[in-house]
């Protein structure tokens, strides 16, 4: 996808958001006919296809493997960070993402091991939908994406433009590009295993409110407002 296809479709798509908004507590799903249908279709998904991927890559590889996986996964996404900070106005979030994405892909063997940690540069992550948050753009109407899940509009765009500037996709590899992806949604479905069990009711109700709420606590710095009247309560459902 060339630089021009990309800014017309984040030109369209910010101009739908613009005019939508959260609005009222009731005006966050106007759209659930339709999402709860690509829920199933995910659900089923994950079911027959993800988990079974997911509990079988625990299985086979050992645990420091399966950090250093995460660690590299994390490292890539560092490379983002130092430019959504720049781009929101944080030159020293930039500067702790740069010096952990230096330090881990030198030091700590292109990003397997986080040694920047103990050294005690802390992460700093920032995406687009952040990004775009800190501009003034409203989050639009939850959206339910087909095998990427939970979004909202915004989060959405946001997505797209982070995966384009990502560094796999930057290398102009789509080999690399789709390997990357792949590994990457394994390795996220199986850091979610546990969080299974932490689903009660209406499994769509309970991730689409548990999604908005850690969203909303990531663009806010930890400021949450009681913005979801049906979220229960419990441990945070990350969006795979």
């Amino acid at each position: 996808m060339t630089l021009p296809h990309v800014l017309l479709s984040l030109v369209l798509t910010l101009s739908g958001i613009s005019a939508w908004g959260m609005g009222e507590k009731a005006d966050i799903d106007p759209w659930e006919p339709l999402n709860r249908k690509i829920f199933v279709f995910n659900d089923t998904l994950d079911k027959y296809v993800l988990l079974p991927t997911a509990k079988g890559y625990r299985f086979v590889m050992p645990d420091p493997a399966e950090r250093s996986v995460s660690n590299f996964i994390a490292n890539i996404y560092e490379f983002n960070s130092v430019f959504n900070s720049l781009l929101q106005g944080r030159p020293d979030h930039a500067l702790q993402s740069g010096a952990r994405f230096l330090v881990n892909t030198t030091v700590g063997l292109a990003g397997l091991l986080d040694v920047a940690t103990p050294m005690g540069i802390q992460r700093s992550p920032a995406d687009f939908d952040q990004t775009l948050y800190t501009w003034g753009v409203n989050s639009g109407p939850f959206l339910m994406l087909p095998v990427l899940g939970p979004r909202t509009v915004r989060s959405s765009a946001g997505y797209l433009v982070d995966t384009i500037y990502s560094i796999p996709s930057l290398q102009d590899n789509r080999e690399w590009e789709r390997l990357f992806g792949a590994v990457e949604v394994i390795d996220v479905r199986a850091n979610l295993i546990k969080a299974d069990d932490l689903v009660t009711g209406d499994r769509y109700v309970f991730i689409r409110n548990a999604y908005l709420q850690r969203r909303e606590y990531f663009l806010t710095g930890g400021k949450v407002e009681d913005s979801f009247s049906d979220f229960e309560e419990g441990e945070e459902y990350e969006e795979f």
